[in-house]
């Protein structure tokens, strides 16, 4: 059983649809491997024009899998990938975002969000920091907010969200709003998509090659540590860490 569900074909438009509901869509190892081999065979079909990145249940991605997490430089290549894809990739959230997730989010070119959807950057409480998924995200998101989330972790919804650049769109119809922008995609030639996502992905591109190395080192070493121990068996028995004040 694979935990991607089979790509859905629509007049040029690839949905890939994360479906592993048991952990709320967190990025695991195998996770990360499955979507990143089906936006390679993205990439190399002909009939596609762009990519649609969903969901199944009530949560688009829940961060790493703190039971089989991934290795680090994978999910870096696997953010981007994303970015780096010469077509464009939309993502359609219903659902809630956590943690890892909002690296995934961040590293799609279009994004919409609806009334369900929530977003927190929880990290700083599990004794960790939103470091690699930082890549995509810090040159994207407004300085401030960034600075508010990152150290705070808390939650906030769809509209703040769009306000502070995380995602394109807050709609209460997530796919009526997806409409005019998959409709735009299919008008647009191949090559100037192409040659259009690599203007408006070039600065976080730059972001990845010089800043992706020594922010895995930084991962590693802040999940090695004693606090994040602490954080993440604090999590998976339900219960405040032992700093909380």
């Amino acid at each position: 059983m694979t935990l991607l569900a089979p790509t859905v074909h629509d007049r040029g438009i690839a949905t890939l649809t994360l479906d592993s509901p048991a952990n709320r869509n967190a990025l695991s190892a195998r996770l990360v491997g499955e979507l990143a081999e089906a936006l390679d065979a993205c990439a190399a079909d002909a009939s596609v024009r762009a990519v649609v990145l969903t969901h199944t249940g009530n949560t688009f991605c829940a961060g790493a899998d703190l039971t089989a997490p991934p290795d680090p430089h994978e999910l870096v290549a696997l953010m981007r990938r994303l970015v780096a894809l010469p077509k464009p990739v939309v993502a359609r959230v219903t659902g809630h975002v956590r943690a890892g997730g909002l690296g995934l989010l961040g590293a799609c070119d279009i994004s919409v969000a609806g009334p369900e959807s929530s977003f927190a950057l929880t990290e700083s409480r599990l004794g960790l920091a939103p470091a690699v998924i930082s890549l995509p995200l810090l040159p994207r998101l407004d300085a401030r907010a960034a600075a508010r989330y990152y150290l705070t972790g808390e939650r906030f919804d769809a509209a703040e969200a769009a306000r502070v650049g995380l995602v394109s769109v807050a709609a209460d119809d997530a796919d009526k709003a997806l409409e005019p922008v998959l409709d735009g995609l299919r008008r647009a030639s191949p090559q100037g998509l192409a040659a259009s996502k690599e203007l408006v992905t070039a600065t976080v591109l730059r972001s990845f090659d010089r800043h992706a190395e020594d922010l895995i080192a930084r991962s590693a070493a802040l999940f090695a540590s004693d606090d994040a121990r602490e954080g993440m068996t604090a999590f998976l028995e339900r219960r405040d860490p032992a700093w909380v004040l």
